[in-house]
């Protein structure tokens, strides 16, 4: 089965990229550009996700912590994965436990290696 990763980003370029990396290491994505797009995909279907990328700042409207928040309200075991260039230090106190955070500029490897991860730690806890 293809993992698939709901990401979020309201900046296209960087969404593309973060599409682009994700899809070379197989993962099937699904792309929104704001927080409300994010929040009804995942209240539409959940579980059809097996992590959330997401940018915390989004403009107007939910933030990347609020979608977090959805997230593992929806699905306990959600892998989250946050990327900010200016938010770093909120989250502790605004970040859901066992989250990565990714310091914006990164590399392809830093998002692959985040999600991928959280993914096996995910399945390595439900086998225990």
């Amino acid at each position: 089965m293809i993992p698939t990763v709901l990401l979020v980003e309201d900046d296209q370029l960087l969404m593309l990229d973060a599409e682009e990396a994700l899809a070379a290491e197989g993962f099937e994505v699904v792309s929104v550009g704001n927080g409300a797009q994010a929040l009804a995909k995942l209240d539409e279907d959940a579980e059809r996700f097996d992590a959330v990328v997401t940018d915390i700042r989004l403009g107007d409207g939910p933030s990347g912590w609020d979608i977090g928040h959805r997230a593992r309200e929806l699905v306990l075991t959600m892998p989250v994965i946050y990327m900010t260039a200016d938010s770093a230090k909120a989250w502790a106190s605004q970040g859901v436990p066992n989250s990565v955070l990714i310091q914006k500029p990164f590399v392809p490897a830093q998002l692959i290696t985040a999600v991928t991860t959280l993914l096996n730690q995910n399945a390595i806890d439900k086998l225990s």
